[in-house]
């Protein structure tokens, strides 16, 4: 282990590497890598291998898929855009996604496509950076005709068909009716996708190469990105979907020839990222600081904090968290944190080790990615193994309660 002493124990952090080994030696968690840093200080753990069946050892510079902590790092496109008032909150999405004019709103969230009304007002960029556009991942609809469509045409990560070319994704998303009139409900997944489309069309580049150079390049993130070259391939591990019964591990993407060793036809901003733990602090500290990194702005501290405080009116935020809690048998008690900002979850009520204030967000690939502006605290745990079984989930919430018993002050 590396480290020394910013502001954790050395009896806290032993017991952190303790509870992370149980993890990985009970054969449910083949290996993972955590990094957790006060300041300029950092620790990291690489344990246990990079396939279920052993073989290569995890290392620190290991590159994960980020499937959802992607949402808080991509966001930061929107901010640069705000920030130079190439777009505002109240704008109208229309001139640039003229596939979302003229909305018609299901009239009941269960009920045929064909039944819809007007919707009340047009989508705006506020919609859609607070997840409350009216289209989305809903878990308590599974079943109905609205969400069979959405993963039908491909809205969603590879879910059950690969992702189309934005504009053809833009199209079929047009077809579809909304579920809720805009701004009405918060809703997962879908506007953070349709954001990637926005910021592409805004900025006349492909959403990668605007995100390398706004954000990742000035951040050193150099490992960050929607695919692995070939020269990097090796230090991609395999992804695992344990059976949700048995328990049997399956592989849902290999490392070479896998959905991540290629370009992908559409860079999600949702769930598309690869990365490492010390590029993902090194984002997540810049947010702690601000906007700066090493005395360079990347954001406005004004965008730093619309990301990370709440966004939601207490109805919206009533009805994302009765989702997260009536969820629990599906999500093992991830996403219980009550707010959201713009791309991330916002803690505002304490039920967990977690203070009120802490911003970040999982991945349904097993990771998990937060600071906390209160302890000044950045924890970046990142594994291999899909949230299809607990296994993950339980030890993200095992890192987290070691973690925050391992501060000394």
């Amino acid at each position: 282990m590396e480290h020394s002493n910013g502001g954790f124990s050395e009896a806290g952090l032993r017991r952190l590497r303790e509870v992370l080994a149980r993890h990985v030696e009970s054969g449910k968690i083949p290996g993972l890598v955590a990094l957790v840093g006060r300041g300029e200080e950092t620790h990291v753990e690489a344990l246990g291998t990079m396939r279920h069946e052993g073989g290569a050892p995890m290392r620190r510079d290991t590159i994960f898929r980020m499937a959802s902590t992607s949402k808080p790092v991509a966001m930061a496109a929107v901010m640069v855009l705000l920030d130079e008032c190439r777009l505002r909150l109240d704008d109208l999405v229309e001139p640039w996604l003229p596939e979302l004019a003229d909305r018609r709103v299901l009239a009941r969230i269960d009920g045929p496509l064909e039944d819809t009304v007007p919707a009340r007002r047009p989508i705006t960029v506020r919609d859609l950076v607070t997840s409350t556009f009216g289209l989305g991942m809903d878990m308590t609809a599974l079943g109905t005709p609205i969400m069979g469509a959405i993963f039908e045409r491909g809205l969603t990560p590879d879910l059950p068909v690969p992702m189309p070319e934005p504009d053809e994704w833009m199209r079929r998303l047009g077809e579809l009716p909304l579920m809720y009139q805009p701004g009405e409900r918060w809703q997962y997944q879908i506007s953070h996708d349709v954001l990637s489309v926005l910021v592409a069309r805004v900025t006349g580049q492909p959403l990668e190469t605007f995100l390398r150079e706004r954000i990742f390049g000035p951040l050193g993130m150099a490992e960050t990105g929607f695919h692995v070259p070939a020269d990097k391939i090796d230090r991609l591990p395999a992804l695992y979907a344990p059976d949700p019964q048995s328990g049997e591990f399956h592989v849902w993407d290999e490392a070479e020839g896998g959905r991540w060793s290629r370009p992908p036809a559409f860079q999600g901003s949702g769930g598309g990222l690869v990365s490492t733990a010390d590029d993902y602090h090194a984002y997540f500290q810049m947010l702690l600081n601000g906007g700066t990194h090493r005395g360079e702005r990347i954001l406005s501290r004004p965008a730093v904090e619309l990301m990370t405080t709440n966004r939601l009116t207490p109805e919206q935020q009533a009805a994302r968290h009765a989702m997260a809690v009536d969820n629990v048998h599906l999500s093992f008690g991830q996403g219980q944190h009550g707010g959201w900002g713009m791309g991330m979850a916002v803690r505002t009520y304490r039920g967990d080790y977690a203070p009120i204030g802490q911003f970040g967000w999982d991945g349904g690939s097993g990771t998990s990615t937060y600071a906390d502006p209160a302890n000044q605290l950045t924890g970046i745990l990142l594994t291999q193994v899909g949230m299809s079984a607990p296994n993950s989930a339980r030890l993200i919430h095992d890192f987290w309660t070691t973690l925050y018993q391992a501060l000394d002050n």
